[in-house]
């Protein structure tokens, strides 16, 4: 599974290394994500989700259902 939240898209960003020289090398920068399970009262299933922690604050913020609405219409979940 690539590192890709599910809620927000937030995915790998590339940079660079930068040395006490001043050289540059590539780099990768992951994003902080974590598998979670949640429970949807609508649809009563669990869903399994690998979400950034950033998502998760926002998953604590809207709820569950408003944030999987709108990962939907932004075409991030199925």
């Amino acid at each position: 599974m690539s590192r890709v939240c599910q809620l927000t898209g937030k995915s790998v960003m590339v940079g660079n290394n930068v040395s006490h020289s001043n050289r540059k090398t590539k780099r990768k920068f992951y994003p902080n994500l974590i598998s979670k399970k949640f429970y949807l009262p609508e649809e009563e299933c669990f869903v399994t989700l690998k979400i950034s922690t950033s998502a998760l604050r926002n998953i604590n913020k809207k709820g569950i259902s408003a944030c999987i609405k709108e990962a939907r219409e932004k075409g991030y979940l199925k």
